[in-house]
């Protein structure tokens, strides 16, 4: 004869759910440990610039420069 899986009783689980403003205050402690960690990079000189920061400025030094090749 085969024993049954062992089956956890639910009476000494503990589940935890967190509520909204537990959840809120979490990602506000994440966001703000991130925001703090980038100051601290800037302050070291490891500072990057965004890549969409360099593509607008290649777009306007190319467009710049085709503007005074067709009307220059």
């Amino acid at each position: 004869m085969t024993t049954p899986p062992n089956k956890p009783d639910p009476s000494t689980e503990s589940e935890t759910f967190d509520s909204p403003a537990e959840i809120r205050e979490g990602w506000v402690n994440r966001r703000r440990t991130k925001i703090i960690a980038e100051i601290e990079r800037n302050r070291r000189g490891e500072y990057t610039v965004p890549t969409w920061v360099l593509a607008a400025v290649l777009i306007l030094l190319v467009g710049g420069w085709l503007a005074l090749m067709v009307f220059g």
